[in-house]
């Protein structure tokens, strides 16, 4: 039971990462002081954050219909979250930001990271 939870709210989670920046790249990485001033930029955006929220979304949910795969799966993502938080923290190096976008993210991404490797 705890598997499913885990892995649905993943899933939503990377889903709705993957439309949004699909339909609003710019709106996406506004709160990061980014401006998407380009059709490349705006496609770099869809690229990384759309496609690939989608597909970790789509791989999340194969994971949940395979038992065979499921471990390798949630390891996977709870280790590209991990990376991620691990960016943000290194991040801070450059100097203090407040709590929201950085701080409120690198928390998401950590919490879901632990989540998956627990139910892994």
């Amino acid at each position: 039971m705890a598997v499913t939870i885990v892995t649905v709210l993943a899933a939503v989670f990377f889903a709705g990462m993957g439309v949004y920046a699909l339909a609003a790249p710019g709106r996406l990485v506004a709160p990061f002081d980014i401006s998407l001033g380009s059709a490349a930029s705006r496609a770099e955006v869809r690229a990384v954050y759309g496609g690939f929220g989608l597909a970790i979304a789509a791989i999340l949910l194969v994971a949940l219909a395979s038992a065979e795969l499921r471990a390798g799966i949630l390891l996977t993502v709870a280790a590209a979250l991990a990376g991620m938080a691990l960016g943000r923290l290194v991040s801070a190096l450059d100097g203090r930001t407040g709590f929201y976008p950085n701080w409120f993210y690198f928390l998401v991404e950590a919490v879901a990271a632990a989540a998956l490797f627990a139910v892994a």
